[in-house]
């Protein structure tokens, strides 16, 4: 006799716990592999869904509008300087109306082979609640987006607020996704199931993401760049038994602004000058999913 589940569960993703999985290793035997994705995302003046500086809750204003947007005229900008000076990849999770709105940005990150990971059209709005065929006439509309700009389609998807619907997954892979980033449930690359065919789940942070800690938790900036330095030496140490992968969630009206970016550079200096630097792969999301996807099947669970 069949036991009936005693809780309701999904069928993504089967449990597989860390110390039961095969080993493999990254490019030239790397062990950690590090990532660092920005959020350059457009908003509603006035209308539709936002952080706001002050208060959780609060409504559309010209203030939370224009805070959230100096991350565009000015953080993102300083981030792309810091990137440079530390000379690290990125990828960024970008809103398609970006493209609209400031393509000046979209130019900067082609110019320097940043990958863009597809990110809604707005953040102002969310998948929560769509019916299936509008859901996918909108992350249709956002990939046609970015292949006609960029000349090519986008390998990976991160929802706005990593909101999904039921459908979510599926209409992806039958899109032609390779990577999503909105399940934030393990330190490796995990294949998830879709009605289409297996969907690779690149790691991206719940923990290590500036708005969920400065933002929601209201923690110091501080805080978070001694959380980079920590996850970093503990990762590489882990590491030597396990291949990781470590993503750094920054949104640009976060550590764009100039007292938190002088700590975020600290941090990251910490990274890349690290006595055991050469053990990582420092890289972006759609290059860890071309590699496990090139790996023979059965070693990513």
């Amino acid at each position: 006799m069949t036991r009936k589940p005693l809780l309701p569960q999904h069928s993504r993703y089967d449990y597989v716990p860390l110390p039961e999985r095969k080993d493999y290793a990254w490019p030239e035997g790397k062990r950690l592999a590090f990532c660092l994705t920005t959020n350059i995302e457009w908003f509603a003046f006035g209308a539709g869904m936002g952080h706001d500086p002050a208060k959780t809750g609060e409504p559309q204003t010209h203030r939370n509008y224009s805070w959230r947007d100096y991350g565009n005229r000015i953080g993102i900008w300083r981030l792309f300087d810091l990137l440079d000076e530390l000379g690290l990849p990125a990828a960024h999770n970008c809103n398609s109306l970006v493209y609209d709105y400031a393509p000046q940005i979209m130019d900067a990150l082609r110019a320097r082979g940043d990958e863009v990971v597809a990110h809604g059209r707005s953040n102002a709005e969310n998948l929560r609640g769509l019916w299936e065929p509008d859901e996918e006439r909108i992350l249709r509309e956002i990939t046609e987006t970015i292949t006609q700009r960029e000349g090519a389609a986008p390998k990976g998807w991160m929802g706005s607020g990593a909101y999904e619907t039921s459908n979510t997954l599926d209409l992806l892979k039958e899109i032609g996704y390779e990577y999503v980033m909105d399940w934030p449930m393990d330190d490796q690359p995990v294949w998830l199931r879709t009605k289409h065919g297996p969907l690779l789940s690149v790691p991206y942070p719940i923990e290590l993401n500036d708005s969920q800690v400065v933002i929601h938790r209201k923690q110091d900036a501080g805080d978070f760049c001694q959380m980079i330095i920590e996850q970093f030496d503990e990762m590489l140490e882990q590491s030597v038994r396990h291949p990781l992968v470590m993503n750094v969630s920054v949104h640009p009206y976060v550590f764009g602004q100039p007292f938190r970016l002088r700590m975020l550079r600290r941090a990251l200096k910490h990274c890349v000058e690290h006595v055991g630097r050469d053990a990582v792969w420092w890289t972006r999301p759609r290059d860890v999913a071309a590699h496990c996807m090139a790996l023979p099947p059965g070693v990513v669970p």
